[in-house]
């Protein structure tokens, strides 16, 4: 204690007036630089939407005055090339695009969901990794070899199976749509299960409930909004698909009777034609308008995805 450096008022104040390192201007202006860049690319994602869709009503609004918008929707003749009557029927486009997008989605909720609640409830720890690895690794193939999938396996597939004398239809592009939409299906459904508190399941454990009764009576519907938002992301994937439904579809503007029969999608139609016609001209324009049905019909999907997860969080 005798050793011990005694503290008088002079050293205090002397310790507590150490002058700090003072930024310089340069420092100064560098950091608001940083934080202006950092706001610019958190609001670049609405930027580039909205610089999109301005791009695409632009170039398609000006048909909207010599187009008859009844005829447009709901009638079957597309014949956009012909020099005296060309018409622009959309009406079979759509239902193409409506029924291989729902066959795809009855083909793959079940797989998706049932795939999420394997991974969250009964999965171990090493083959949920595996198993999440290989999932991803579906959402990882292109487009294209999807559909180069479709051309040259499941052709021949349905056409033995089936025995039908076309395998390039509804069926076949359904498959490949319902393959590339389960990735993103499982992982946003796994998400919503294991959002649900531990309690809901000690609690009913507790009743006695059986792993299935758990599950049906209790997770289910404790994580709906999650799992509707899963799949709602997975009908926006499915609608906006392009290389695999052209390859796929058979390409024909058709109302489609069966699942057999070939059709032509929104998509498809807007990849096929627009490098062949003249910019400017009537052809080029209706596509254009096709785009802007196709990022309205996008856009309400993904809003109703989004007010389904911000159901969750609010619960």
């Amino acid at each position: 204690m005798a050793n011990a450096v005694r503290e008088t008022p002079d050293t205090v104040a002397s310790t507590r007036r150490t002058p700090r390192p003072r930024r310089g201007n340069l420092g100064i202006l560098g950091e608001r630089v940083i934080e202006v860049l950092i706001h610019l690319c958190g609001i670049s994602a609405m930027i580039f939407v909205f610089a999109i869709f301005f791009f695409v009503f632009r170039e398609g609004a000006p048909i909207l005055r010599k187009l008859d918008l009844g005829r447009f929707f709901f009638t079957q003749t597309w014949y956009p090339t012909s020099l005296n009557t060309p018409r622009y029927g959309v009406g079979a486009l759509i239902i193409g695009t409506f029924s291989v997008t729902v066959l795809a989605m009855l083909i793959a909720v079940p797989f998706g969901i049932g795939a999420a609640v394997f991974l969250s409830e009964f999965c171990g720890k090493k083959m949920k990794e595996t198993l999440k690895i290989t999932i991803e690794l579906l959402a990882a193939i292109p487009s294209v070899v999807w559909g180069f999938i479709g051309l040259t396996v499941l052709n021949g597939v349905i056409q033995k199976v089936f025995n039908v004398q076309v395998g390039l239809n509804v069926l076949n592009a359904a498959i490949l749509l319902a393959l590339m939409s389960v990735p993103i299906m499982v992982s946003i459904g796994e998400d919503a299960l294991k959002a649900v508190p531990d309690s809901y399941r000690e609690a009913g454990i507790a009743l006695g409930c059986t792993k299935w009764q758990l599950i049906w009576r209790l997770l289910l519907p404790a994580a709906k909004n999650g799992l509707l938002a899963a799949v709602l992301l997975g009908v926006g994937r499915a609608v906006g698909e392009t290389m695999a439904v052209l390859m796929a579809t058979g390409h024909s503007v058709n109302i489609p009777h069966s699942i057999f029969d070939s059709v032509r999608t929104l998509t498809a139609t807007i990849a096929a034609e627009l490098g062949e016609t003249a910019e400017g001209s009537d052809h080029y324009r209706v596509l254009f308008l096709i785009g802007i049905l196709l990022f309205t019909m996008t856009f309400l999907v993904n809003l109703l995805a989004d007010f389904a997860v911000k159901g969750i969080r609010k619960k």
